[in-house]
């Protein structure tokens, strides 16, 4: 029982030195991953048209 408690009191100890993102800057993340997923999106949409393009003229 001496074992778990102490195991708990490193675990808050450790969860103390913790710094939490703010509020703006998890905004600021979710805007920039939105907008790299968003133009590598857009990205791979033209090189699949491009590439089926070129299939088909060459297919048929």
């Amino acid at each position: 029982m001496g074992k778990l408690t102490t195991y708990f009191a490193h675990v808050k100890e450790e969860i103390q030195k913790v710094i939490f993102p703010t509020k703006t800057q998890i905004r600021q993340a979710f805007f920039a991953v939105f907008i790299v997923v968003t133009v590598i999106s857009i990205f791979l949409a033209l090189v699949d048209w491009l590439m089926s393009s070129i299939v088909t003229s060459v297919v048929g």
